[in-house]
């Protein structure tokens, strides 16, 4: 078994300025600011959240805080799915990072779309939660080629224990298998896109997943899709 929390998202009414496990609003940064950009815009991309690092449970691990950013605008862009495409980036701090990074405080937050007066269409708002984390475990992560041989009964009910919005435990993959390469990696965020009060576009009804790499140096994201 391995363990995880569950997250509820608490709207936030002010702004939140400590350094805790939060999505949207601006990201409070334990050192300078690195504000990741777009490979392909050259325009800073979007804040979604930052992660307090458990240090025990993910141990050894320098860092103290994760920032997961991805291109998000008015123009259309290909591959923020990919781990090492240039349209997502996981900032560590303290800790390296290897990807274009500019030294600036606030840039674009997530959103959500809500009626405003004079408006016939949905306008999107700037928004801001916390989080209220329940600890539970998660069965361990089953290979393809184990899983290949359950029935469709045994699959769904290993499924189920691992579906939903949590820090820690195992991923649930909505396609293939599909860690970060090289190395070992563990899961430190799953995010399903159809369970949050909030706008994030993996695409049709995709769920995203950061990683944490074993050595604790390094963190990915990528994002699937049905």
């Amino acid at each position: 078994m391995v363990k995880r929390e569950s997250i509820e998202f608490v709207e936030s009414h002010k702004t939140i300025r400590e350094l805790v496990t939060k999505f949207g609003g601006q990201p409070v940064w334990v050192g300078e600011p690195q504000w990741p950009i777009s490979k392909s815009t050259g325009k800073p991309m979007r804040f979604i959240c930052q992660i307090t690092i458990n240090s025990e449970r993910f141990s050894p691990v320098a860092a103290q805080m994760v920032y997961l950013f991805m291109t998000d605008g008015e123009e259309y862009v290909d591959g923020t799915w990919e781990a090492d495409g240039g349209e997502n980036a996981v900032i560590l701090q303290p800790g390296k990072t290897n990807v274009k990074t500019e030294p600036l405080a606030e840039g674009p937050t997530i959103y959500r779309m809500v009626k405003k007066l004079f408006h016939k269409r949905l306008v999107p708002e700037s928004c801001e939660f916390s989080v209220a984390l329940k600890l539970a475990e998660d069965p361990d992560f089953v290979e393809e080629t184990e899983r290949s041989k359950w029935d469709e009964a045994a699959w769904e009910a290993y499924a189920s224990k691992l579906d939903g919005n949590k820090i820690g435990g195992s991923p649930i993959f909505i396609q293939s298998t599909e860690f970060p390469r090289p190395g070992k990696w563990r899961l430190l965020l799953q995010l399903d896109s159809t369970k949050v009060p909030f706008h994030v576009n993996f695409g049709d009804a995709g769920v995203g997943y950061l990683f944490l790499s074993e050595d604790g140096q390094v963190a990915k994201f990528l994002w699937q899709c049905s």
